[in-house]
C-alpha cells in the first residue's frame, strides 16, 4: 500500500495487519512514542475539519514525528492560483507523508500521481473518506470483537456522505453484511455505490423510515444532512432535521447496538442520547486517532520516490461531474475505469 485513496484499494489482510497494530498502540501507547522520530507529515486541509485534522496531528506527534501544513488555503500559495500538482510536488519535498482534505472529488487520487511520498485521502468532497472508515472498523472490532455478520443501518445524507460511501466499500471485505440504507429518496446513495453493492452480492434495502428498522440493527450509523454539499438551499431546508435519534427511539433497539456518527452532529442525535452506553461516537473519534497512528507509521517509513513516473498531460475534462477535480485541474490525465461494466471517471467514480 503506497497511498490510501480509497479503502477499497486495501485487502482484508492489509486491514487486519493495520488493526492489529492499532490495537497494540491502544494497549501500550508508551511503546510507540519514537517510532516516527524525525518523520514529518504535511496536512493540507482545503476545507474545515476538527476531528480529522486534529487526530492526524496528534497521531503523528504521539509517534514522535512533527506536522506542518495549512487549515486555510487562503494563507498559502493556493490563493495565488498555484495548481494542486505544484502544491503537492512542493510539499512532498519537505514531508514524509501528505494528508489531504479537499472539497473536490478525486483530488487525493490526483495528488498521488505527482507526490514523491505517500498521500492519504482525509476526505474528498462527497466522494470518499477512507481513514474515517478505519476509525469506524476499529470501533466496531474493538467493541464487538469483529465485523462479519453485522446488520448496519446507515441513516441521513447518503448521497453526499463520503463516510458512508467508504464504509460500504470496506464492508465488501467481510462476510454476511446486511445494510439498511435509510434516507429521503433525493439523498439516496449514488448509482455507483448501488452498483458496487450489487456487484459484490451484498444484501441491502433502501427505506425512508428509521423507527421501523431499528430493532434489527447491530450498528446504527447516523450522519448529518450536509448543508455545504447542497447547490439548492431549498433542497437542504426540505431535508434538514428529517431524522432525529432520541432516547425514546432507542427503547426499541437491541441492548448491545452501537450508535455511531462520524461527527460533527447538528440535530440528528439528541443530547440525551449521549449518556446511553450504546452511544460510542466520542469513543469512535479516539479510536480513529489510534487507527491513524498505525497508518502513519506504515506510510511515513516508506522510502521516497524522488522521480515519480511521468503522467500524461490532459487537455480538457472528460468527466461531467461539476465537483470532480478534473473540472479545475485541466492538465490531469483522462483516467477511466469500469464500475459494473460502465465507463467511470478514474478520479471521482462518476459515470462518463
Amino acid at each position: 500500500m503506497r497511498h490510501l485513496i480509497d479503502f477499497g484499494d486495501m485487502t482484508r489482510e492489509e486491514w487486519e495487519r493495520l488493526y492489529a497494530r492499532a490495537s497494540e498502540i491502544m494497549d501500550a501507547p508508551e511503546k510507540f512514542v519514537d517510532v516516527c522520530h524525525g518523520k514529518v507529515s504535511c496536512n493540507l486541509f482545503y476545507e474545515p475539519s476538527t476531528r480529522t485534522n486534529f487526530s492526524f496531528q496528534t497521531a503523528m506527534m504521539r509517534l514522535g514525528g512533527s506536522v506542518f501544513g495549512f487549515a486555510d488555503p487562503s494563507s498559502s500559495s493556493v490563493a495565488k492560483g498555484e495548481s494542486l500538482k505544484d502544491t503537492v510536488r512542493m510539499v512532498s519535498n519537505y514531508a514524509d507523508v501528505v494528508v489531504m482534505r479537499t472539497p473536490w472529488e478525486g483530488a487525493a487520487k490526483a495528488a498521488s500521481l505527482y507526490s514523491c511520498v505517500p498521500v492519504v485521502n482525509a476526505g474528498d468532497g462527497g466522494h470518499m473518506h477512507p481513514t474515517q472508515t478505519m476509525a469506524d472498523l476499529t470501533t466496531i472490532t474493538r467493541l464487538r470483537g469483529g465485523v462479519d455478520g453485522l446488520c448496519l443501518g446507515l441513516c441521513g445524507d447518503l448521497k453526499n456522505g463520503r463516510t458512508v460511501h467508504s464504509l460500504i466499500k470496506a464492508m465488501a471485505k467481510f462476510r454476511d453484511i446486511k445494510f439498511f440504507l435509510i434516507s429521503p429518496r433525493e439523498l439516496a446513495v449514488p448509482d455507483y455505490i448501488r452498483t458496487f453493492l450489487r456487484e459484490h452480492d451484498m444484501w441491502f434495502t433502501e427505506v425512508t423510515g428509521l423507527e421501523a428498522v431499528i430493532p434489527q440493527l447491530d450498528v446504527l450509523y447516523m450522519t448529518r444532512i450536509q448543508k455545504e454539499r447542497f447547490v439548492d438551499p431549498l433542497e437542504y431546508e426540505r431535508n434538514k432535521g428529517i431524522y432525529v435519534l432520541t432516547r425514546r427511539k432507542l427503547e426499541r433497539a437491541k441492548p448491545d447496538m452501537l450508535v455511531m456518527h462520524p461527527l460533527p452532529r447538528v440535530d440528528e442525535i439528541a443530547v440525551d442520547v449521549d449518556d446511553d452506553p450504546r452511544a460510542v461516537y466520542f469513543d469512535q473519534a479516539r479510536y480513529g486517532m489510534f487507527a491513524r497512528m498505525a497508518l502513519l507509521e506504515h506510510l511515513a517509513l516508506q522510502p521516497r520516490e524522488d522521480h515519480p513516473a511521468p503522467v500524461e498531460i490532459g487537455t480538457k475534462p472528460v468527466c461531467r461531474n461539476p465537483r470532480c477535480i478534473t473540472q479545475t485541474e485541466h492538465y490531469l490525465p483522462p483516467l477511466v475505469k469500469k464500475i459494473g461494466g460502465v465507463d467511470c471517471c478514474g478520479f471521482c467514480d462518476a459515470a462518463l
